[in-house]
């Protein structure tokens, strides 16, 4: 069997441009493995669709999308972006599984709301989503990565095949090594600010920082709400903002000398990073939201914490400070948990599960 897996990521060095494309890029490898031939491509470099209006690119990309149909000719496509690559899948009349890793519908709202308050972008926001809607409703199923978003595609697609996508996350890549230069005893934060509703949450940190002055906080990520966050945090002695690493050796190093890893956010659905920090094997700390809890163990790998509850993010990190052995002891059974239930043999495994239930070979 033959498929063909298009990412939406654009270049680029940073971890949230090129690290869905290399772990698509390892989930390809575990899929030969099991006698399934695949090609990765960048989406864009085949369609180009709305809002170009350069005709001779629309015509352009839709004879190169043709080529690479007929040259490779794939059994199914796995896409992780709903866009005009997706629609052209879908006139093909070749089954389409889409990847969903976020709760579209709630950041599309945020975002009209927010960002796009101009009636021209807005206009332009629409007229994405109802192209995202068409890739929802034509696929052949829906395949989001945490049971959590089960009942949400539900709402919006409720006669849609769902099949949750178990993403993987390749061991291999994640040892430690010579770490980077840091202050100890030391918590990591590694998580972009690009929507509010997950950023916001970082807030809560504030009253945290300020009653572990012992504890030093770094945090790696950038965002359009980065200034939100370090005028509030920066003014601590204790906190510092390295921005973005190149990923994934200098995050690598970075998770190497941590000593506590920390996701405090509004809404994550399958944080890679959650998953990346307990192969090198770091106690976790993750706000109690979205998937989060399916990434990991409360009281075994780390621990959950109420959103908002600065009390609890407090009590929860001395807990894992103040007991070494408990701190290791998370860190050696969160390696464990992720190379059980998300290595890249079992994401395979998955998928082959749900290739057989919706394609005939």
């Amino acid at each position: 069997m033959k498929v063909l897996i298009a990412s939406g990521a654009a270049g680029g060095t940073s971890k949230g441009s090129i690290g869905k494309y290399f772990h698509l890029k390892d989930f390809g490898e575990a899929l030969t493995k099991f006698n399934i031939d695949y090609q990765l491509v960048r989406e864009t470099d085949y369609v180009v669709g709305f809002p170009t209006k350069q005709i001779s690119k629309l015509i352009s990309s839709k004879r190169k999308f043709k080529k690479l149909i007929e040259s490779f000719q794939p059994d199914a496509v796995l896409v992780d972006k709903q866009s005009n690559f997706g629609l052209e899948v879908i006139k093909a009349g070749i089954p389409l599984f889409v990847i969903l890793r976020g709760h579209y519908w709630s950041e599309l709202e945020f975002a009209k709301e927010t960002i796009y308050k101009d009636p021209l972008m807005r206009k332009i926001v629409d007229l994405r989503g109802k192209i995202a809607e068409k890739v929802f409703a034509g696929a052949t199923a829906i395949l989001p990565v945490a049971n959590y978003l089960t009942n949400i595609i539900k709402e919006h697609h409720p006669q849609q095949s769902i099949e949750v996508f178990v993403e993987g996350v390749n061991n291999v890549r994640w040892y430690k090594q010579d770490g980077m230069q840091l202050k100890h005893p030391c918590v990591g934060l590694l998580q972009d600010a690009n929507w509010w509703r997950k950023t916001k949450e970082m807030l809560t940190l504030e009253k945290v920082i300020e009653r572990m002055p012992e504890i030093n906080f770094y945090w790696v990520g950038d965002g359009q709400y980065k200034d939100k966050i370090l005028s509030v945090l920066e003014k601590f002695d204790n906190f510092h903002w390295l921005g973005s690493l190149q990923y994934p050796d200098k995050v690598r190093e970075y998770l190497t000398e941590i000593d506590v890893y920390a996701l405090i956010t509004g809404m994550d659905l399958a944080p890679l990073s959650l998953k990346e920090a307990q192969l090198m094997e770091k106690p976790v700390v993750a706000t109690n939201v979205g998937g989060c809890s399916e990434m990991m163990m409360d009281g075994k790998t780390g621990f959950l914490v109420e959103e908002g509850n600065a009390d609890d993010l407090f009590e929860k990190l001395t807990i894992l400070f103040e007991n070494k052995e408990m701190s290791i002891e998370n860190g050696s059974n969160g390696r464990k948990f992720i190379e059980e239930k998300f290595s890249m043999d079992t994401s395979a495994k998955n998928f082959m599960r749900i290739l057989d239930s919706y394609v005939k070979n």
